[in-house]
Parts: structure tokens; C-alpha cells; sequence
């Protein structure tokens, strides 16, 4: 089986998608393809549907959506390669494939893959190396991590209560990793390429610390110290305006350093990684000392 939650969703069995297209058996696949391998409560699935008003019947129209799942996967495991031997049963069933069990249901992976646990793995990857001082190769690993999305998690899904709120998990998750591959090219020396990128990303999160901090120092280090001492002040102006808050002293002594810093003088690589904690909060970062000399 493969997975892909990470944008639209696409689960195949057998190479052949059993993603239905009515929004609620859609619904339901996607928090059972998410938490594959683990048993899903029925209770988590109806409240997932109707968000705490379930009909009368809600139990039979569960059951009826995951029927309406397997006649999909039955189809999909029937589909064979031109020229094989369509005679006899399939190797594995329906029932096989998304499990019965006791209180709820599960989607069976198997040997298959998923978008979301290669993400995971290889985000990890990135940040044990970045840790270990191996930019180069955290700046790749996170990349690789990042091209898996291809949009927004769940991109074509309703989501309820559940899928909502694993949505805004994988969002964090997508945010600290694109902090740290940033923080990675930054050691690199990599700043005049960022620029680009960060101008986008800062306007697109206008309250996140780190992500100008960074690009403060990209502008700086690229020779444009005025620049980056404007996005300072917009970004203060951003905090107090829409949240009634100071920057963080963190980013108060990045602003410093800069002012005193001779615009010709060079800049100084940051003196410590920084760390793999989540930085899509509104006002944190990775955490970190950003020092310019």
C-alpha cells in the first residue's frame, strides 16, 4: 500500500487508488490512512464525521462507508498485470487490508510506504545532523523531507475535529523542518540564496521570530544591513500591533549587533545549531544564540 496525506490524498493498494470521491468514506479513509497500522476507535471516526451531533444512525453509516472502502480495495486487489494468471483468489482480502478489530478499525500498511513517516524519518535524520555539525548533509536530508509535500496536508479532504487537528500537527511539523534546512544553509553560507525565499516565507508568516531573524541575518551577511534592520522593525511593528508584544530579547540583541557591526566588517556564523524544537509558534524559533560580530 501506498499513502500520501501530505497534499491531496492518494491511498493505492495493489497500484490502484481506493480514495473514493464521495467527501465522507474520503473523510474516513483519510484518518484511518494517516494512522495506519493502529486501530482507529469508532468513536474517534464519528466524531471526526459529525463532530460530536452523530445521527441516530451513525454507527451503520460508518459501517457502510468502510463497506463502501473495501468493494474499492476488493477491486484494487483483483487488478493484476496483463499477462499474469487471473485465475483463483486473490492473495489477500478486503478484510486484510482494513481490519475489524475490537472498537474500531485499521488500515493495514504492510510493506508499504507512507508520506508522512518518510517525512518523519527523514526530518529526524536532518536535525541529528545538524546537531552533529553536518550541514551539508542536513541541508539535504531536509529537503528531501520537504519535497514530499505537495501542498497543504489533507489538501481535498473535509476535515473534522481529528484530520483538523493532525493537519495543524503536520503544518508545525513542516515549519520546523523549513526552519532548520534555512538555519543548515545559512552555516553554509548560503545567504544571498535564501534571500529570495525567506522575503516570501516571512510575508507568508508576518509574527514568526525565527524565520526573520533569519533572514536578517541573510540581508546582513549579504551586504545589506539597512534592509535587514527594516525587517526588524516591521516585524515589531507586526507583534505589537496584532498580538500587543515586544520581540523576544533574542531578537532584540540580533537588532544590536547589527547596529553596531560595521556594514564591510564580516559576519560571524552563529556559534551553536540550533536546536530541532518546533518553530512554527508565532513569536519562537529554533532555539539558539544569533550573534553578528
Amino acid at each position: 500500500m501506498q499513502i500520501d496525506v501530505l497534499g491531496v490524498l492518494d491511498v493505492k493498494e495493489n497500484g490502484a487508488s481506493i480514495a473514493p470521491t464521495a467527501p465522507k468514506p474520503r473523510q474516513v479513509l483519510a484518518l484511518l490512512a494517516l494512522c495506519a497500522d493502529r486501530v482507529v476507535p469508532v468513536s474517534a471516526l464519528i466524531d471526526e464525521l459529525w463532530a460530536g451531533r452523530p445521527p441516530r444512525s451513525a454507527r451503520t453509516t460508518l459501517q457502510t462507508y468502510v463497506l463502501q472502502l473495501r468493494d474499492l480495495i476488493t477491486l484494487a486487489l483483483r487488478r493484476q498485470a496483463p499477462g499474469a494468471d487471473h485465475t483463483g483468489p486473490p492473495a489477500r482480502r478486503a478484510k486484510d487490508v482494513l481490519v475489524t478489530s475490537p472498537g474500531g478499525y485499521m488500515l493495514v500498511l504492510g510493506e508499504g510506504s507512507s508520506d508522512v513517516r518518510e517525512f518523519e524519518r527523514l526530518s529526524g535524520m536532518g536535525y541529528r545532523a545538524l546537531d552533529a555539525g553536518d550541514f551539508k548533509g542536513a541541508s539535504r536530508l531536509l529537503c528531501e523531507a520537504l519535497a514530499l509535500w505537495t501542498g497543504p496536508a489533507f489538501a481535498d479532504v473535509q476535515t473534522g475535529v481529528q484530520l483538523e487537528m493532525e493537519a495543524r500537527r503536520l503544518e508545525e511539523s513542516r515549519l520546523c523542518a523549513l526552519d532548520q534546512r534555512i538555519e543548515a544553509d545559512l552555516r553554509l553560507g548560503r545567504h544571498r540564496e535564501l534571500l529570495a525565499e525567506l522575503t516570501v516565507l516571512t510575508s507568508r508568516y508576518s509574527t514568526h521570530e525565527n524565520l526573520h531573524a533569519q533572514f536578517m541575518l541573510a540581508l546582513h551577511r549579504s551586504g545589506r544591513r539597512g534592509e535587514a534592520l527594516d525587517v526588524y522593525h516591521r516585524l515589531r511593528g507586526t507583534l505589537v500591533r496584532d498580538l500587543g508584544l515586544e520581540p523576544s530579547p533574542r531578537l532584540r540583541q540580533l537588532q544590536q549587533s547589527i547596529l553596531v557591526a560595521a556594514p564591510e566588517a564580516p559576519l560571524a556564523e552563529q556559534q551553536a545549531p540550533a536546536a530541532a524544537a518546533p518553530a512554527g509558534a508565532a513569536r519562537t524559533g529554533a532555539a539558539g544564540p544569533l550573534r553578528v560580530n
